[in-house]
């Protein structure tokens, strides 16, 4: 999957450094990244080229195989030349190698975080960044913020040799999919899968047994894999407002392979080699 990465290792412990000249710089607007394209690859700027070209705030992200990447925070203006320019991250999950996009999912999560906490919730003061941890402090009244990581799930709904699979409604993702939510404060996450299920197709089931997680930095997500019985009928009754088609595919004609990258192809493909948990 995405972060299993085929060389190296993510060191994402917080370091209180500086960026130096060949150093990754990440830089977003809104779920877009500053990037040049360079065939099938993407290419980042480095510190040495936004240095003098990116009025902002650099901020250490992590480590991945000896690269330092930061991040350029409270940008003032793009880089002056046509050279880089902004591209919705979805451009390279077919552009570049998972190692690339998992590097952009995760920066996108930390940028996410110090945009939305640059004040205190308790107190509306300026937060201030900890010197020795990834940490944001309110000097005033002391409230303590660290980065924010939301639980979900990811359903793979089975009958036998059958898999329900679905396509998300008013979303520019319109690929297959399986079903998916956050999890409700007060819950277990398979309480989570139950409920999502019953909401969005009608559906009940049974022998709920978890398969493999996945950091999802689109939205700040830790997704959990699950795989699930039908128990009773199999009529479909879709939420229309959360989903435009769910039906019914059996195994080894699924209309969707593993891209590496997501784990809900990978569990389709796990299921579609009769391979799931039982």
């Amino acid at each position: 999957m995405l972060q299993d990465l085929s060389y190296g290792r993510l060191e994402n412990e917080y370091k209180n450094i500086t960026p130096e000249d060949i150093d990754t710089i990440m830089c977003f607007k809104s779920k877009s990244v500053l990037m040049q394209r360079d065939g099938g690859k993407v290419v980042f700027p480095k510190y040495s080229e936004a240095s003098d070209r990116l009025n902002g705030v650099y901020r250490y992200a992590f480590t991945i195989h000896d690269q330092k990447y930061f991040l350029c925070l409270d940008v003032g203006e793009d880089i002056a030349d046509s050279e880089y320019s902004f591209a919705d991250i979805s451009e390279l999950r077919d552009l570049e190698t998972k190692e690339a996009y998992f590097a952009t999912l995760t920066a996108l999560h930390l940028n996410e975080w110090y945009r939305k906490h640059r004040y205190c919730g308790c107190c509306r003061a300026e937060t201030a960044h900890d010197d020795k941890e990834r940490m944001l402090k309110c000097p005033d009244c002391g409230n303590m913020m660290f980065p924010v990581i939301c639980p979900a799930v990811i359903i793979a709904v089975t009958d036998g040799d059958r898999i329900l699979l679905s396509k998300y409604a008013g979303r520019s993702y319109t690929r297959y999919a399986l079903l998916a939510g956050f999890t409700e404060i007060g819950e277990t996450l398979e309480q989570t899968v139950a409920r999502e299920v019953m909401e969005e197709v009608g559906l009940k089931v049974r022998n709920i047994r978890y398969y493999k997680s996945q950091p999802w930095g689109i939205d700040g997500g830790l997704l959990m894999g699950f795989y699930c019985d039908l128990d009773g009928s199999d009529k479909v009754h879709i939420d229309k407002t959360e989903l435009s088609l769910a039906q019914w595919h059996y195994r080894g004609k699924l209309p969707a392979h593993d891209d590496g990258i997501s784990l809900t192809r990978e569990m389709m493909r796990i299921f579609n080699e009769g391979k799931e948990p039982r």
